[in-house]
């Protein structure tokens, strides 16, 4: 898989969609990871191991704590791919609005016509 294809891999569950979250705000311990979810230990490390294999997310290690650190360089990677489809649909309806106000014309022009 692609690295993009493993970014979204990562973000399509939204317990670690929650936990980007919460790390936009700031580093936090894997403990401190785990407090909001009603998940084990191993299942909070399952979800942790894959924002890292992903890149979104960086664990290190501060005594016998571990620390995670959110990568925003993964993020903006995302947002990136996205914005050029975003470009490629508001040119698309652009488009689509003139023809929409050309076909009203006509319109307006046929109905002036029939009176």
């Amino acid at each position: 898989m692609d690295q993009l294809g493993t970014t979204f891999a990562a973000l399509s569950d939204p317990t670690r969609r929650a936990m980007i979250e919460r790390l936009s705000v700031g580093p936090a311990s894997v403990r401190g990871l785990t407090e909001p979810f009603a998940l084990s230990q191993q299942m909070i490390s399952k979800h942790i191991a894959s924002l890292v294999r992903a890149r979104i997310v960086v664990k290190t290690k501060r005594g016998r704590e571990s620390v995670c650190m959110l990568r925003p360089e993964a993020i903006k990677t995302v947002s990136e791919w996205a914005m050029s489809y975003r470009r490629f649909w508001e040119e698309s309806f652009d488009k689509l609005d003139v023809v929409v106000s050309e076909m009203k014309k006509a319109e307006a022009k046929d109905a002036r016509e029939r009176r």
